[in-house]
C-alpha cells in the first residue's frame, strides 16, 4: 500500500484542482441547502429532514438533491 502524499508533496496543479473542486463541492452544497431550506415541503420529494442529512453525503448528496429532490412549481 502506498503512502498517502502530503500537501507539499502534490504539485502545483494537482493542488490547484483540490481547491478548485472543494470550492465547487461547498458551492453546490449552499445552492442545495438554501434551496431546500426555502422549498415549501410539498414541492420536495420526500422529507426534508432526510435530505437535508443527504446534502452531507459529498458529493453525490448536493447533486442528487438538485437533480431529483425537488418537485417543479408548475
Amino acid at each position: 500500500m502506498k503512502n498517502k502524499k502530503t500537501w507539499s508533496e502534490l504539485s502545483p496543479l494537482q493542488q490547484k484542482a483540490i481547491v478548485v473542486g472543494a470550492a465547487v463541492e461547498a458551492v453546490v452544497t449552499t445552492v442545495a441547502m438554501i434551496d431546500l431550506i426555502r422549498r415549501p415541503s410539498d414541492l420536495v420529494r420526500g422529507p426534508k429532514a432526510a435530505w437535508f442529512a443527504a446534502l452531507f453525503v459529498q458529493p453525490a448528496g448536493p447533486i442528487v438533491y438538485l437533480a431529483a429532490g425537488r418537485r417543479s412549481q408548475a
